[in-house]
C-alpha cells in the first residue's frame, strides 16, 4: 500500500520526499541484504543496473516494470558499488544513466552513481536549530564561496568537506559574517560550470568527500553558529549523456516543445515545470536538502529564465501560454508550491530568489498574487553601483540617481544586496578593480563602498576574496590570493572587514529594520555635486545612526546636514581610520547638533567625511528645548 500511495503522489506532482521511495536504498529479502531500485523511465522498452559487481551485464539484473517506475531488488552489494540504469528506449538504443536520485556518486571525470545509506548520521546542532530566527528582523551578513577555490592544500588538491569545515567556519566565525551560501554542490561533471549544471540533484559532490562528510560540514558550521545557504538550480540542467537528458530516449525530465525545452546560450535543457513527476523531482530535492542536510536556505538560480517563456529565445521561437502571454504559468505555480513546501518544512528557511526583472511580489505570499520568497537579490542596486564605481570622480555628479534609484522601490521586496561570484569574473574585474585610482585609492574606496552596501536597507551578500583586497579576478582553478595578508596595506583592508562586520551585527539599526521606511531617512539624498548621501538607519527602539557615504576624492571638513533634535552624534565608525590604512580624517569627538536650520529641518550638524569614505555616527539625548523667558509682571500706575 505505502508504494501505491507513494507512486500516486508522483504521478500527481505531490510527492515531496521521493528520495526514500525512488533511487537506491539498502534493504532485506527473503533473509538476503541488498539494494532495492526504483526508476522513473516511462517510455523505456527495457531498464536494468549495472556496474562492476555484474561485469556491466545488462541482462543480469534487469527491473520489473510497475506502471511507469521500473524496480527490483539484488542482493550483495555494498556500500560505494557503482552502479548506472541500462536504460532502452523505444527506438532501441540503450542509454546509461546516473540514478536521478542517486545520494551519491563518483568523482569527475567517471559518472555512475555510488551506493550509498544517508542513515545514521549523528547530528549535534540542536541548539543551533532551536536559536533560528525569522529573517526579517534579524542580521544576515552572507559570505558566498565556492568550495574549489576558497582555499586549497599546498600541492593545489582539494580540501576535503571536513578540512574545509574547520578551516571556514573558523575563518567566518572570526571575521563576523552570519552565513555562507554554496555555489552549487550538487553533482556535476564539469568544475568550469561552478555547479550550475547539474547531474546529481540529490548528491553532494564526491570532489570533496561523501555525504556524510558534508553532514559533518554542515553541523560543524551550525556548531559555531553559521548558517548555511545552498544555490540550488532548477532552472535547467546539463545535457551530459550520463543525466537527465532524454533520460528513457524522450523528454522526461525537460519539455518536449522545441520552442521551450532549451536555453541555447547555455547549451541546457528546461524542466517541464507542467509535468507532476518533475514537479515531485524538484520538491523532493529542494526538501531532500532542507531535511537530511538540515540546510538553512535555498538561494534559487536563474529565477528569471523560468518565469519568461520568451527568456532568451532569440528570433521570437516560443511558444505563448494559453492566454497568448509570455508568463510561463507552470513555473510559477511550481515555485508558490515550493516555497509553500519550504516554509513548512522550516518556518524560518531563507527561499532566496536570483530575479533580475521587474517580476511583482517575488517575496509576497501566494495569496496576494506573490511568488512566496522571502528574500530576492537586488539585482538593479547591483548593476547601478558597479557602474558608478566605475566611473570617474569627476563624472559620477551625472550619474548620481546611480547610488539614491534604488531607494524608490527598496521596500517593494525584501532585498538581499549581492556583490556575488558574477561581479567578479568574465572581464568585470574584481571589486577593488571596479574602483579609480591607484591600489592605495582602490582600497580606500573599497572600504567606503563596503560600508555603503552595509548601511544601506537589505541583507548583505559579498563573495569571498573582496576582503582580501584581490586585485584581480576570480579564478575557480585555484584558491584566494591568500599570499596578500603578507602585506600590510592587506591586513589592514582584511581587519576593516572584520570590524565593519563586528559592527554590522552589534547595531540593530542596519538590520532590524530592513524592509520598510521606519527604518530609513534621508538626509542629503540629492548632493550630487559633492558626491555624498546622508542617511539615517533607525532601530526598533527609535535609536538612529547617521550614515554618511563620500564618493568623491575630496576631503569635507564642515559638511552641515539637517538632523532630528539629538543632543549630538558621537563617531562610531570611520572607514579613513589609520588601522585600516586610512589617513584619519573623520570626528573623533561627540559632534553638537546646533539650532541651525538645514535641509528642511531645524537643527543641523557639522561633520568631517573623507575622500572616499564613510562616516556612522549614533545620535544620543535630546537636544535641550530654549528656557521660556520670564514675562514682567504688569505694574500698577
Amino acid at each position: 500500500m505505502a508504494d501505491h500511495h507513494q507512486a500516486a503522489q508522483f504521478h500527481a506532482g505531490t510527492l515531496t520526499d521521493g528520495w526514500h521511495w525512488l533511487g537506491a536504498h539498502p534493504a532485506e529479502r527473503r533473509n538476503k541484504r541488498g539494494w532495492i531500485f526504483r526508476v522513473w523511465a516511462p517510455h523505456a522498452q527495457n531498464v536494468s543496473v549495472v556496474g562492476d559487481f555484474n561485469s556491466w551485464d545488462e541482462t543480469a539484473n534487469r527491473l520489473a516494470r510497475r506502471g511507469e517506475i521500473w524496480e527490483g531488488f539484488i542482493p550483495g552489494l555494498r556500500q560505494y558499488d557503482i552502479y548506472k540504469y541500462a536504460v532502452t528506449g523505444e527506438d532501441g538504443e540503450t542509454r546509461y544513466k546516473a540514478d536521478p536520485y542517486g545520494f551519491h556518486m563518483e568523482t569527475r571525470p567517471a559518472t555512475a552513481s555510488k551506493l550509498y545509506d544517508i542513515g545514521g548520521f549523528r547530528w549535534t546542532d540542536a541548539a543551533f536549530q532551536a536559536r533560528k530566527r525569522q529573517v526579517y528582523a534579524s542580521p544576515l551578513n552572507i559570505y558566498e564561496v565556492h568550495l574549489g577555490s576558497w582555499r586549497r592544500r599546498e600541492n593545489g588538491d582539494f580540501l576535503d568537506y571536513r578540512d574545509l569545515a574547520r578551516e571556514l567556519a573558523a575563518y567566518v566565525k572570526d571575521m563576523g559574517y552570519t552565513a555562507i551560501e554554496l555555489l552549487p554542490v550538487t553533482e556535476h561533471p564539469l568544475d568550469d560550470s561552478w555547479g550550475y549544471q547539474s547531474t546529481g540533484y540529490f548528491a553532494p559532490t564526491s570532489r570533496f568527500g561523501t555525504p556524510h562528510d558534508f553532514m559533518w560540514f554542515v553541523n560543524h558550521m551550525h556548531k559555531n553558529g553559521i548558517s548555511v545557504i545552498l544555490d540550488w538550480v532548477p532552472a535547467h540542467f546539463c545535457k551530459d549523456a550520463q543525466g537527465l537528458y532524454q533520460f528513457d530516449g524522450t523528454c522526461c525530465y525537460e519539455y518536449s516543445d522545441p520552442n521551450k525545452w532549451e536555453h541555447a546560450s547555455w547549451g541546457t535543457r528546461v524542466f517541464d515545470y507542467g509535468r507532476p513527476e518533475v514537479k515531485s523531482f524538484l520538491f523532493s530535492s529542494a526538501r531532500f536538502w532542507l531535511e537530511e542536510y538540515h540546510i538553512d536556505g535555498l538561494r534559487v538560480d536563474a529565477v528569471a529564465s523560468m518565469l519568461y517563456l520568451d527568456y532568451d529565445r532569440q528570433g521570437g521561437a516560443w511558444t505563448p501560454n494559453i492566454h497568448g502571454g509570455r508568463e510561463n504559468l507552470e513555473a510559477i505555480e511550481f515555485l508558490r508550491e515550493l516555497n509553500a513546501m519550504a516554509f513548512a518544512q522550516d518556518p524560518a528557511v531563507l527561499m532566496i530568489a536570483e530575479e533580475s526583472t521587474a517580476w511583482p511580489l517575488v517575496t509576497r505570499p501566494a495569496e496576494v498574487g506573490g511568488l512566496g520568497f522571502n528574500l530576492k537579490w537586488n539585482m538593479g542596486w547591483m548593476n547601478d553601483m558597479c557602474h558608478y564605481l566605475k566611473l570617474d570622480p569627476w563624472f559620477r555628479q551625472d550619474h548620481h540617481r546611480d547610488i539614491t534609484f534604488s531607494m524608490m522601490y527598496a521596500f517593494s521586496e525584501n532585498f538581499v544586496l549581492p556583490i556575488s561570484h558574477d561581479e567578479v569574473v568574465h572581464m568585470k574585474g574584481s571589486v577593488v578593480g571596479k574602483m579609480p585610482g591607484d591600489y592605495k585609492n582602490q582600497l580606500r574606496c573599497t572600504r567606503g563602498f563596503y560600508a555603503y552596501l552595509l548601511a544601506h536597507p537589505g541583507k548583505k551578500l559579498l563573495f569571498m576574496g573582496a576582503e582580501l583586497g584581490q586585485w584581480h579576478e576570480w579564478n575557480s582553478n585555484q584558491q584566494l590570493d591568500w599570499y596578500l595578508l603578507d602585506n600590510e596595506e592587506n591586513r589592514q583592508i582584511h581587519q576593516f572587514f572584520k570590524d565593519a562586520n563586528a559592527f554590522y551585527k552589534k547595531t540593530p539599526a542596519l538590520w532590524e529594520i530592513d524592509f520598510s521606511w521606519e527604518g530609513f531617512e534621508w538626509l542629503v539624498p540629492d548632493d550630487n555635486h559633492n558626491n555624498v548621501v546622508v542617511f539615517l538607519r533607525k532601530d526598533k527602539k527609535g535609536r538612529d545612526l547617521l550614515c554618511a557615504v563620500n564618493f568623491s576624492p575630496n576631503t569635507y571638513e564642515n559638511y552641515r546636514m539637517g538632523v532630528p533634535p539629538r543632543r549630538k552624534y558621537v563617531p562610531m565608525l570611520n572607514t579613513d581610520d589609520p588601522a585600516y590604512g586610512g589617513d584619519g580624517f573623520g570626528d573623533t569627538a561627540a559632534v553638537p547638533v546646533e539650532a541651525i536650520p538645514s535641509h528642511g529641518k531645524e537643527h543641523s550638524a557639522a561633520i568631517r567625511i573623507p575622500a572616499f569614505g564613510a562616516v556612522f555616527l549614533r545620535g544620543e539625548g535630546v537636544f535641550p528645548k530654549p528656557r521660556a523667558k520670564k514675562q514682567a509682571k504688569d505694574v500698577e500706575t
